[in-house]
């Protein structure tokens, strides 16, 4: 391992895109300690300080606490994340954006387009709710004109972000906005390993088994995948007989990633929220709706579910991917092409999906029992299991990916030499 990255830091270019991505990360995290002009800090701190289980509470940790600070970037990169949703959503029912997907490189440079376009739309709503939100609530004393600019400054934070995000994309190593978010996460774990110190006989003893457990099952889980075999005929390219090839067709176990418990947690985060507003419901919240109740772990489960089907089938139509192969001259041996095939790569998908989903809804619901019946404290549950797992690990996998093939380009001696 060591000397892996030993080797990995001698190459001048690789080094470079390292110190750049380390560069960008360490700006991203100045930012979030800046605060917005005209913004009290104490009194949003004192604000966040019952917001845990609420939509605030569950933003505020993909911020890296930048949103309890109300800084540059409280809104972090989760409006460029909602886009991207929306836009992958959009394009199954819009047929124009379906077409422009199909178009190739060209056809996803104007879909990223309207991506950012859309997040600078959703930050500037996104800051403009967060400001009148914490003026009601008396977290800001500022006047109209400074509102103005307080929401101006943050609409910036999160353009600069999703620029930054694009510039380690093209620049650095790893996928620019995946380590946004990965960095984010980090921030909590040093209070977790806190709690976890300061804890009790049984959490010291048994949350490093537990964590090893998790990190391990979700490292399996992101690898693992059915390789479904796929044939292609002989064809003639002008005047030569191309032979047929044998390659597979990839399906991941956890094709749509931690998506579906992001869309969960904002959607059960609503009545907290919203109870905020109306006291007299406070109770009826509480009792249904607490994040250790069995009520709200079911409904998390059940919705993690019914999320992963869902975006799935979003990402991945068996019935082009069977005329892709029909029209490419492949097929699946034992399996007539058209519409066979895509009723035997959707039997196929379902039957990886719902071991999937349940490993999502698995994942995300343990930190809630290990809080209720494990003694273990929300801190440590909520900084070093779970969600924060399985982002951590998946980007982290994908980085060190993304390097070892930077590491094989330049280590190919090739039959010159």
């Amino acid at each position: 391992m060591f000397t892996w990255v030993a080797n990995a830091w001698r190459v001048p270019e690789l080094r470079k895109r390292v110190l750049f991505t380390a560069l960008i990360l360490a700006l991203y995290r100045l930012g979030s300690w800046i605060p917005a002009p005209g913004v009290d800090s104490e009194q949003i701190k004192q604000f966040f300080s019952g917001q845990g289980g609420t939509l605030l509470g569950f933003l505020n940790v993909f911020s890296g606490g930048a949103l309890s600070q109300f800084s540059l970037f409280a809104l972090g990169i989760m409006p460029y994340v909602t886009a991207s949703i929306i836009l992958q959503l959009l394009t199954v029912v819009i047929p124009k954006l379906e077409e422009l997907q199909k178009e190739g490189e060209a056809g996803y440079a104007k879909i990223n387009q309207y991506t950012r376009y859309l997040t600078v739309a959703l930050a500037a709503a996104q800051a403009t709710g967060y400001a009148y939100l914490f003026k009601r609530q008396g977290a800001l004393t500022s006047n109209s004109g400074r509102l103005v600019l307080i929401i101006i400054t943050l609409t910036a934070g999160t353009t600069l972000l999703m620029y930054m995000g694009e510039l380690i994309t093209k620049r650095g190593i790893g996928n620019g906005i995946s380590l946004l978010i990965f960095a984010s996460i980090l921030v909590s774990a040093p209070a977790g390993v806190t709690a976890w110190y300061n804890g009790g006989p049984m959490e010291k003893l048994f949350f490093p088994l537990i964590a090893l457990a998790i990190i391990v099952a979700v490292v399996f889980m992101q690898e693992g995948q059915r390789r479904i075999p796929i044939q292609y005929a002989k064809r003639m390219i002008g005047r030569k007989m191309t032979s047929g090839e044998s390659t597979y067709l990839p399906l991941r176990v956890n094709m749509a990633g931690v998506i579906p418990i992001i869309f969960a947690a904002a959607l059960l985060a609503l009545p907290q929220t919203l109870g905020s507003f109306a006291p007299n419901t406070q109770t009826f919240i509480n009792q249904h709706f607490a994040p250790a109740s069995w009520a709200y772990i079911a409904a998390e489960a059940t919705l993690i579910i019914l999320f992963t089907f869902f975006y799935t089938a979003v990402q991945f139509n068996p019935v082009d991917q069977a005329d892709n192969l029909r029209k490419h001259g492949g097929y699946i041996p034992g399996i007539r092409p058209g519409p066979p095939t895509a009723q035997y790569l959707d039997r196929v998908l379902t039957r990886l999906t719902l071991p999937g989903s349940i490993f999502l809804a698995a994942v995300a619901v343990l930190p809630s029992i290990f809080i209720k019946y494990g003694g273990f404290s929300q801190a440590t549950s909520r900084a070093l299991g779970g969600t924060s797992v399985l982002i951590v690990v998946g980007v982290a996998l994908d980085t060190m990916r993304q390097m070892e093939s930077q590491m094989m380009m330049r280590s190919y001696e090739g039959f010159l030499k």
